[in-house]
């Protein structure tokens, strides 16, 4: 890039502060990692902390762009206005350089920036309360401050570089090592993770493919691990409700028994099972699952005629009357 345009983009850089800056910004000392999937593409931020909701403060991601974790005494403009200097063609580290080239504060920030490219930028501030520190890898970066030892940051590396699985769960699995760290001298409170697409379809709600936050628990981290269980069935959920509504109930039954397979005492999961068996001809499958729903709540009964009235269950009359004699 050259230097005209880098001097354009510093430029950007501090009228976008000068258009928002604040002295008092809020506390997140805490660990974090940004990380992209070199596979799908998909970039994802994830962070815990001792303070109350951290995910509205530190974590940001735009699918197509990048993904930004703010932290130490945050200044929340690092987010978007990091990935606005990313999407207009400046690196993570061009990026970042503009932005605290442009705060007076910097050196109580601690900042991970990371773009489409996987390209990766961290800073930690002079000032940020020890332990700090950060390290990069190929398509990462995880930091930390006010940790209880300076351990931390390359133990997260370590659990992102060398576990298996989808980006979500090395993620989560380097948010683990951490704790196994100690952590936050602090304690733990609150724990966040976004995930986005690495191409951006123009729908925001297809391109941000996961969103949790655990604003308060005792155990932030084994909420946010059970919640991404969840997320993970109600998406089979999701995509059953597509095929169902194309038409295509084998491979809605298909799916829908994955997400009930993942969440098993779920009875929502276990009903729209059981209305695909009804509608692939499948009563005598159908029939127990249904009736062991209707047991512990007569609810789901009373939505069977409605769910025929719709076109969502194609079943004949004598049928629906074993289904609603249950």
């Amino acid at each position: 890039m050259n230097k005209i345009y880098f001097f354009c983009a510093l430029l950007f850089a501090q009228t976008l502060f000068s258009q928002s800056y604040k002295k008092s910004e809020p506390f997140a000392h805490t660990y974090s990692i940004v990380a992209r999937d070199s596979v799908t593409g998909e970039m994802g931020v994830a962070v815990q902390s001792h303070w109350f909701a951290v995910g509205t403060t530190v974590a940001y991601g735009e699918a197509g762009v990048g993904v930004v974790a703010t932290q130490s005494l945050v200044n929340p403009m690092y987010g978007p206005k990091g990935l606005v200097l990313m999407k207009q063609g400046l690196s993570a580290q061009q990026s970042l350089d503009a932005l605290t080239q442009n705060d007076s504060g910097e050196m109580y920030r601690q900042v991970a920036m990371l773009n489409v490219k996987g390209e990766v930028a961290a800073h930690t501030g002079s000032s940020c309360i020890d332990m700090a520190g950060d390290r990069q890898g190929k398509n990462f970066s995880v930091q930390a401050n006010m940790m209880l030892n300076n351990t931390v940051w390359d133990a997260m590396a370590t659990a992102f570089e060398t576990t298996k699985g989808t980006l979500s769960e090395r993620i989560l699995a380097s948010l683990k090592a951490a704790e196994n760290e100690k952590g936050d001298i602090r304690g733990k409170q609150s724990a966040a993770i976004l995930i986005v697409s690495g191409t951006a379809s123009g729908n925001s709600w297809e391109d941000r493919l996961m969103d949790l936050r655990v604003e308060d628990h005792e155990n932030p981290l084994v909420e946010l691990e059970r919640l991404m269980k969840i997320h993970k069935a109600y998406d089979y959920m999701n995509k059953g409700d597509l095929a169902m509504e194309d038409g295509d109930s084998k491979e809605a039954e298909h799916l829908y028994l994955q997400a009930q397979n993942l969440f098993p005492e779920n009875l929502e999961m276990k009903y729209w099972y059981a209305v695909n068996l009804l509608n692939n001809k499948e009563t005598t499958k159908a029939l127990p699952i249904l009736k062991s729903i209707f047991k512990e709540d007569k609810n789901w009964q009373v939505l069977i005629p409605r769910l025929v009235k719709s076109k969502l269950l194609s079943i004949s009359e004598k049928d629906l009357k074993e289904v609603m004699k249950l």
